[in-house]
């Protein structure tokens, strides 16, 4: 374990938390040629307005479970070597994560850096950023990260977050090729052709999709990340739940989508042992051949080739998520994002710090080293698709809409809530149209709380 890491362990706490939504849409990149990794971090200077003399300085930084990626690790280990300023990072299990991060910044304990879900309708009534964060709408940075992710970090036109993370990374299914290949199977088209393929790749004693439900938040995407096909199947239904003229309750094809992954969990797609697989298994439980697709993104493959030897990426193919008949792709600019809290002794440093990240050739490292990020959402940095995802995206075009999780107000923080009530369907102690009617009393509750007009 590196020295920049601390594990946080933290018992009886029960909760939700936002993590589920670190994923996004295309920002203008064409899909380029893999480049070969970095073999070092950036050499140069932390930032123009370093201090000649090191400090000696500790930044605690408080984040989720898979939040924090190797390679920011070892940028922090080089920005220590040229600042002496030491990044302590406090990891989190992500189902405890907001109660955690919720309770230190009521009582005042905040870290100087956390990490959040940013977010355009979350940013106030999760973290009450006014009063919480630092405002880092003049840091030079910001001109440079691209205006959707940007938007989903400001808060009353001011910016509270940096966001690092991949625009290309929507959420869909990967696939395993050679089963595909060894059954006949083509890509399913519709619903009811997902069905047939589960269906035989069951029968042939794999079990079609690898479901991560212990983690609480994983088995969530199935639902709210479909906001591309609801709103062909329902035109303006955001609108009309954004503006409180139409219930969750009310909306046929919201039920839909959880009658059908229901389903899916009902016909035992997602075999015997979906409630206690974790999502840190999912490279090792794809290249074992046991399963044959699962949720992820297009970084999934090389993430597989990187943890498994003898795993090959170009075994993994892609297509969107099946439910109500999806064939498009969503955007979702809002992702895990970095805080600065206003309690700090050391904003200075902590500012320093996002610029040192935020340096082109830091960020290029980054994107080179992570087998999980393809792009990342700054300019200046060079993509690195592979031919099979190429293919997809030429497949299936670029992104055409927003999740439901970005674009609706006061659904996103009930992520975890929603997860288990989702848990409770699959034990068959709760119903779609459950799920639903709680959804809507969590919105009231949040929007009452926020002083919402639409609410009276």
């Amino acid at each position: 374990m590196k020295k920049a890491l601390s594990m946080l362990l933290v018992l009886g706490l029960a909760g939700g938390l936002l993590s589920a939504c670190g994923n996004s849409g295309n920002n203008g990149n064409s899909p380029q040629a893999s480049s070969e990794a970095s073999s070092a971090p950036s050499q140069a200077a932390a930032t123009e307005s370093s201090a000649s003399e090191k400090k000696d300085v500790t930044l605690s930084y408080l984040a989720s479970q898979d939040w924090i990626k190797e390679p920011e690790m070892k940028l922090a280990e080089k920005f220590e070597e040229q600042t002496g300023i030491h990044i302590d990072y406090q990891i989190v299990p992500s189902d405890q994560y907001f109660n955690v991060l919720k309770a230190k910044l009521a009582a005042g304990e905040a870290p100087d850096i956390f990490g959040g879900q940013s977010g355009k309708f979350d940013l106030g009534p999760l973290y009450d950023v006014e009063n919480n964060a630092v405002d880092l709408t003049n840091e030079e940075w910001v001109k440079r990260e691209d205006p959707l992710f940007i938007e989903q970090a400001t808060w009353n036109s001011k910016v509270y977050a940096l966001t690092i993370w991949d625009p290309s990374s929507s959420w869909i299914i990967v696939y395993n090729k050679k089963i595909f290949e060894k059954l006949g199977l083509s890509i399913p088209k519709s619903y009811a052709e997902f069905l047939s393929v589960c269906e035989a790749i069951k029968a042939s004693g794999i079990t079609p999709i690898y479901e991560p439900v212990s983690d609480g938040w994983h088995h969530v995407l199935w639902f709210p990340e479909l906001g591309v096909r609801y709103e062909e199947q329902d035109p303006g239904l955001a609108g009309k739940l954004i503006n409180n003229q139409e219930k969750f309750e009310n909306a046929a094809v919201l039920e839909q989508s959880l009658s059908q992954f229901n389903e899916l969990m009902q016909k035992g797609f997602f075999g015997d042992n979906a409630l206690s697989n974790t999502y840190a298994d999912t490279e090792k439980n794809m290249a074992s051949g046991q399963y044959a697709m699962t949720v992820y993104n297009i970084g999934l493959p090389a993430q597989i080739e990187k943890a498994v030897p003898g795993s090959s990426a170009a075994d993994y193919g892609f297509f969107p998520i099946p439910l109500n008949d999806n064939q498009g792709l969503n955007v979702n600019p809002a992702a895990p994002s970095k805080f600065i809290s206003v309690s700090s002794k050391h904003i200075d440093e902590a500012k320093q710090y996002f610029a040192y990240l935020t340096q082109p050739e830091n960020l290029q490292y980054l994107l080179d080293n992570e087998p999980k990020f393809t792009d990342l959402n700054f300019s200046g940095v060079k993509a690195k698709f592979n031919e099979n995802q190429k293919a997809f995206f030429d497949t299936y075009g670029q992104h055409t809409g927003t999740v439901y999780q970005t674009a609706i107000n006061y659904l996103n923080p009930q992520w975890m809530d929603i997860g288990k009530d989702m848990t409770a369907m699959i034990g068959k102690q709760m119903t779609p149209k459950d799920i639903l009617k709680n959804i809507d009393k969590r919105r009231e509750q949040l929007a009452k709380t926020a002083k919402d007009s639409n609410w009276k």
